[in-house]
């Protein structure tokens, strides 16, 4: 083969449709951050809570604690720091005709969302290098900005994808171009409020759960010391209580998709002609000819669901209300409808464990301890996970085909650049690597810390504090009596 026609053959293969592309690498790289983003929102809540203990009740091991999640989540929010950074520069590198439509608006809660985000990061770093520097309570107090910034940091950013749903607060003209913008009405559209409540008690249910779920395993392996139990009961109170809240959000935020967009309604609950007493169906898939094949139907309550007042006689929009190119594809569809499926059932599961925990705790004094729970909470980690990146598939793929809802479709968006396949491969290499590298680091940190079996020598906080030449002189290895006074 000659030169020329390798030339060829690389420019046929590098001439791909570029939307699939740009989709699939902003859902791989927002499906990797979001596991960062519940660690940054509620580890800092849950390493104050054990730092107000050791504080308040001189409680050692929940001192230990503070400290080495301090450690750990400081490590996590640098990584979430890049993967985020990425995000943003996606947005005009995969999405330039969104950007250049809508961009003076979007933008908007995304500068919000960066003070907030380098409030958060100089408390990060004042609370870990505070440990020896502040007294206890100052200390405590310098920690408190962090979980105030992130859940606004992440009330902006959701405020951002809450106006994608429901764009609001600017006026255009007859070219389409942005004349003017409210920062108000962009940032506190009519989806923000629940979409933003859905998220960050997620943040807390899911990061609760995570963490718990490391302390459950340790004790499945033998290690039930106070240290432990202690870890575990603060990380899974957090998710206990978040989760029942986060089930009465969620409903309330279905309801808003029944009023306000129908047809994702519609491919979440797999309708697809308009009509009134409309099963829930469990699992099933739409198949090509438009009809549903499979799954377990609930006579009715899909329709008694969306509206209480009305019951099985509310009237539920199908996808064959608009026409074909205005709403998600048969296989879209069932995306969406089995997220939803695996969203709710697990959710469902996590309140059932919560429930455990409560009444065990409630009549007991203590949490459950027997092997078939800590195997489940152990468990619930990763399962909260699942469910959040479901509730984040529902959300998004049933807005398909619009990227601005009823305002700009996907292919109107997307970069024409045809090698966009090559930067995807980039990000995926790098991401794995990334994603390997933290999770070795953490496993190293834990090892380092059981070894350790407390604070390390010269790591003491709140200890006593040597004068900085007599440490140096120390180190030199100087007796005690030629120090400097």
């Amino acid at each position: 083969m000659t030169m020329g026609e390798t030339a060829v053959g690389l420019a046929v293969a590098a001439a791909v449709d570029p939307v699939p592309w740009a989709r699939a690498q902003m859902a791989f790289t927002l499906a990797f951050h979001i596991i960062l983003v519940p660690l940054g929102v509620s580890w800092a809540f849950m390493t104050l809570i054990a730092n107000y203990r050791a504080v308040r009740h001189d409680d050692h091991d929940a001192l230990v604690l503070a400290q080495r999640w301090s450690k750990y989540m400081a490590v996590t929010f640098a990584v979430g720091a890049v993967t985020g950074t990425v995000l943003s520069f996606e947005f005009g590198l995969l999405w330039p005709r969104f950007m250049g439509t809508w961009g003076e608006a979007f933008g908007i809660p995304f500068a919000f969302e960066g003070l907030f985000f380098f409030t958060e990061a100089i408390f990060v770093a004042i609370y870990i290098f505070g440990w020896r520097r502040l007294k206890p309570w100052a200390h405590f107090w310098t920690g408190v900005p962090i979980p105030v910034a992130g859940v606004f940091g992440s009330i902006s950013v959701v405020a951002a994808n809450a106006w994608m749903n429901a764009p609001a607060g600017f006026t255009m003209n007859a070219n389409g171009e942005i004349t003017d913008v409210d920062p108000v009405g962009v940032i506190f559209n009519d989806s923000m409020p629940l979409q933003a409540a859905h998220m960050v008690i997620a943040a807390y249910l899911v990061g609760g759960f995570l963490v718990a779920s490391v302390y459950a395993t340790g004790m499945l392996r033998g290690r039930s010391d106070r240290y432990h139990r202690l870890g575990f009961t603060i990380a899974f109170t957090v998710a206990a209580v978040a989760t029942p809240v986060q089930m009465g959000v969620g409903d309330a935020l279905a309801r808003w998709v029944y009023n306000n967009q129908p047809v994702k309604f519609a491919a979440i609950e797999l309708v697809p002609a308009t009509g009134s007493d409309v099963p829930e169906r469990l699992l099933g898939r739409l198949t090509p000819g438009g009809t549903v094949s499979g799954g377990i139907p609930i006579p009715g309550l899909a329709s008694w669901l969306s509206d209480p007042s009305t019951g099985r006689a509310t009237v539920v929009q199908g996808l064959d209300s608009v026409p074909a190119d205005e709403r998600p594809t048969v296989r879209e569809t069932n995306v969406v409808h089995t997220a939803w499926d695996v969203m709710v059932g697990l959710g469902t599961a996590l309140f059932l464990l919560s429930v455990w925990y409560g009444v065990v705790w409630m009549f007991r004094r203590r949490m459950p301890r027997g092997k078939w729970f800590l195997r489940a909470a152990a468990c619930a980690g990763v399962l909260a996970v699942i469910t959040m990146e479901a509730g984040w598939i529902v959300t998004e793929v049933g807005r398909q085909p619009w990227i601005v809802y009823q305002r700009m479709k996907v292919e109107e968006a997307a970069t024409a650049n045809t090698g966009v396949w090559i930067t995807f491969i980039g990000v995926f290499v790098l991401y794995a690597a990334l994603g390997v590298t933290l999770i070795l680091v953490l496993r190293g940190m834990s090892r380092r810390f059981r070894r350790a079996g407390g604070f390390v020598e010269g790591d003491t906080p709140y200890g006593p504090t040597e004068d900085a030449s007599e440490q140096v002189e120390e180190a030199a290895g100087k007796p005690v009596e030629e120090r400097t006074p």
